[in-house]
């Protein structure tokens, strides 16, 4: 039997928590196959769709069928590269974890210029080292090439995307008042 359960923000859509449960373990292992830890790609993608975009471990280790350590390392994992933040819950000895900001996207993404920038800086090195004419050196080079126009490119893909952004909030409200 299909457990659904249905969105506050959205009454009369019953959610299918099977399917959102395999969404979640679909994101976790593309999370997992870009280099992030199991469990923390799986909390963070539970967080993710989490309406709230917060829960406590007790949740956390619900949902995923997981156990408080496991739910304690991943978080612990997930504030040391700022994508959680941990809270207290108002009145509550309970911690509350949520998404570090709307923009994790953005902001993960910003962080990994300033890796690429040391990673085009070491290909570079390496190209002097191993001689920029033999075939290693010429694809050092072409590595840090493209370290190099990553890093040009990805503000003005940031900034469009602010844009974009901006622009789609401004219709949605421009919509509810029309409404």
């Amino acid at each position: 039997m299909r457990e659904t359960i249905e969105p506050e923000d959205a009454p009369g859509h019953a959610r299918d928590e099977m399917a959102v449960s395999r969404f979640v373990e679909r994101f976790a292992a593309d999370l997992t196959e870009a280099g992030m830890q199991r469990m923390a790609a799986r909390v963070f993608a539970a967080l993710l769709v989490s309406d709230a975009g917060a829960l406590t471990s007790a949740e956390l280790a619900e949902r995923l069928r997981i156990s408080p350590a496991a739910v304690s390392g991943a978080i612990r994992y997930l504030s040391q590269v700022d994508m959680v933040v941990r809270e207290r819950e108002p009145g509550s000895r309970r911690d509350r974890y949520r998404l570090y900001n709307n923009e994790v996207w953005y902001e993960t993404l910003t962080r990994r210029d300033q890796i690429v920038a040391r990673w085009e800086s070491t290909m570079r090195d390496g190209a002097k080292v191993l001689g920029p004419g033999t075939p290693a050196g010429q694809r050092i080079t072409e590595t840090a090439d493209f370290f190099e126009f990553v890093q040009r490119e990805l503000p003005k893909m940031l900034e469009r995307w602010r844009t974009q952004k901006a622009e789609h909030r401004a219709a949605e409200a421009r919509q509810a008042e029309a409404g």
